[in-house]
């Protein structure tokens, strides 16, 4: 019994013998244990896979024009960081003009209305002012005083010259034709004061006898009448008060006035630029903060910040609410799209590249944004000619079978 099992026990170790030598390689380093049967042979490497095909998208110029595709280049610009804050549009100051009168008189004459655009220097109305008269006639009189006196000094002077006359006599002249000239410009300067134009005290002697004590009210600046305050036959100046005529403003520019918490203070300059878009609306515009307020709001805590902004197709209205973004920070970056050629495609940010014989599908990664463009920090390359608006016809071509390579 004890030789049978001993020859069945030589039996099984041949055989794990034989396993062995044939799981063994020649000049391998060591002999490799197997597990099961032996190996069949050396390993093979794997075979590489097939290269990842780009989806073009054929397209000639025929069609691509039909779609209304535009295209642009990609490239180097400058992407800023913006700090958006809440903001109102308000009339520039330095362009709001309160035309007033202090003198006493009754409005004669109305020439314009609100909301007629008017240039500075243009008649609004007129006054009749029993000030003005006076006024007008005193300059009147000093000037024709003036004129007797120069000619007289001048006469008194070629005497005195030839010796017809005493030297005193001549001193005395001249001091008179001092006065009366002191006297023509005191009444200048009162009419002058009076709102009257250089133009109207040179024509005063040559007016009707009616118009002396008529004063023309004259825009100081050009704008927009927007308010009128006044009616024909109104009593205006009594009692040495000033009245208010008309409300010009002019909205060729005007000021964004911004709410600026006071942590973000620190981040905003004057001269700092600032996109200016209505809430919920597409206008768009660029202005210039001139002023940072040193004073802070005692419930908000927050800080005033203005910026101008120009508007010379009067599109902001003053006393709109829109939304101000500060560019508190900027850097040069060397690939840019417009966000119009950005499309999202099973979940990944792609953009359309011009190739000969369409456009080609390429996966990018977007950085930062500014401005209605976005940053690509991987995937295409600078002067790169990509779709950058009316791209929706190109992403419904990747959904039709056969349109792809």
């Amino acid at each position: 019994m004890s030789s049978r099992n001993s020859l069945w026990v030589l039996g099984l170790a041949a055989i794990v013998a034989a396993g062995a030598f044939a799981a063994w390689e020649p000049g391998a380093p060591a002999l490799r244990k197997t597990v099961g049967v032996a190996a069949a042979g050396p390993p093979q490497p794997p075979r590489p896979q097939a290269e990842e095909r780009k989806p073009i998208i054929r397209m000639d110029e025929e069609r691509i024009a039909l779609a209304k595709i535009e295209q642009t280049k990609a490239g180097p610009a400058t992407i800023a960081t913006r700090l958006s804050v809440p903001a109102v549009i308000a009339p520039d100051a330095d362009r709001v003009a309160h035309v007033s009168v202090k003198l006493s008189g009754t409005v004669a004459e109305l020439r314009k209305n609100i909301g007629d655009e008017i240039a500075k220097g243009e008649v609004l109305g007129a006054l009749e002012s029993r000030e003005v008269a006076d006024a007008k006639s005193e300059f009147m009189a000093a000037r024709l005083s003036n004129d007797l006196q120069q000619d007289l000094t001048a006469r008194d002077k070629s005497l005195w010259e030839g010796r017809a006359v005493p030297e005193q006599q001549y001193i005395k002249s001249r001091n008179a034709a001092a006065q009366t000239a002191m006297r023509l410009d005191i009444a200048r300067q009162k009419l002058l004061a009076l709102g009257i134009e250089e133009s109207e005290i040179a024509s005063i002697s040559h007016a009707p006898e009616g118009a002396l004590r008529l004063q023309n009210i004259r825009a100081p600046i050009s704008g927009q009448v927007v308010e009128r305050k006044v009616e024909r036959g109104a009593a205006v100046g009594r009692d040495s008060l000033e009245t208010e005529l008309f409300v010009i403003i002019d909205l060729s520019r005007v000021w964004v006035e911004m709410t600026v918490n006071s942590s973000d203070l620190p981040a905003v300059r004057e001269g700092q630029e600032v996109a200016v878009s209505v809430r919920g609306g597409s206008s768009v515009g660029t202005g210039k903060v001139i002023f940072v307020s040193p004073l802070l709001d005692k419930e908000t805590r927050a800080s005033r910040v203005v910026a101008t902004l120009d508007n010379p197709d009067r599109l902001w209205r003053p006393g709109s609410f829109v939304t101000a973004a500060i560019a508190v920070e900027s850097r040069q970056v060397p690939v840019v799209v417009p966000a119009t050629a950005v499309q999202t495609v099973d979940g990944r940010k792609v953009v359309f590249v011009r190739m000969s014989e369409g456009f080609e599908k390429r996966d990018v990664v977007l950085g930062g944004r500014d401005d209605g463009m976005v940053e690509v920090t991987s995937g295409l390359a600078a002067g790169e000619t990509i779709a950058s608006s009316n791209t929706f016809p190109l992403k419904a071509e990747l959904s039709k079978p056969g349109d792809e390579d």
